[in-house]
């Protein structure tokens, strides 16, 4: 899957990573510029969502943001709530937020996710109308897709450090059952035969 050509670019924005049946999609609130400049997700420097991917165990290695289509093959699909790229989250208007919630859902229907990750609980709660949303699974779903909250892995979200973030990550993997990729790169087990991140 990962040679399939990238889906059509909204203008001035990022072309998803998706495809039918993933295990999870991983929604960001909307694209950076230098991620926009790029042409691939979560391309600014700072940004963790590569390392806590790898750290928690969804992939085998760190990928690059050029590396993004990839994730397919493991699953895995990244999209935003948001097209329109913004240097910060909180330059989009509540208004962008709602109709980016609709726009995602449609999406979402179109290719039936078992989760939809979303990264940072604002972007969610202004999106979907849940001021009362917090880290964790959430009751809810869109459509049959299961939804949960991470933090936004962001370098400027201090009250997560990498190590709290990929700990994050892993809640999710184990939420999911997906299986521990990073093993095949040194991750290592305790004596019970549980992870250590």
């Amino acid at each position: 899957m990962s040679d399939q050509e990238p889906a059509d670019v909204p203008a001035g924005g990022l072309a998803d990573v998706l495809a039918e049946g993933l295990s999870v999609v991983f929604i960001g609130i909307n694209p950076a510029p230098l991620s926009v400049a790029a042409g691939h997700g979560f391309a600014s420097p700072g940004n963790r969502f590569w390392p806590a991917l790898h750290a928690s165990g969804f992939t085998p290695a760190v990928l690059r943001p050029q590396q993004e289509r990839d994730l397919l093959d493991l699953g895995l699909g990244i999209t935003s709530i948001v097209r329109r790229p913004t240097s910060r989250a909180d330059q989009l208007t509540p208004r962008e937020l709602a109709d980016g919630g609709r726009d995602l859902t449609r999406r979402l229907h179109a290719v039936s996710p078992r989760w939809a990750a979303f990264l940072g609980v604002t972007g969610y709660r202004a999106a979907f109308g849940a001021p009362q949303a917090r880290v964790g699974a959430q009751a809810g779903t869109i459509g049959g897709t299961r939804i949960w909250i991470l933090p936004n892995p962001s370098g400027r979200n201090a009250h997560f450090p990498p190590a709290a973030l990929a700990a994050e990550f892993t809640r999710l993997r184990h939420a999911t059952g997906l299986p521990d990729r990073s093993a095949r790169s040194g991750r290592h087990q305790g004596p019970t035969g549980q992870e250590r991140p």
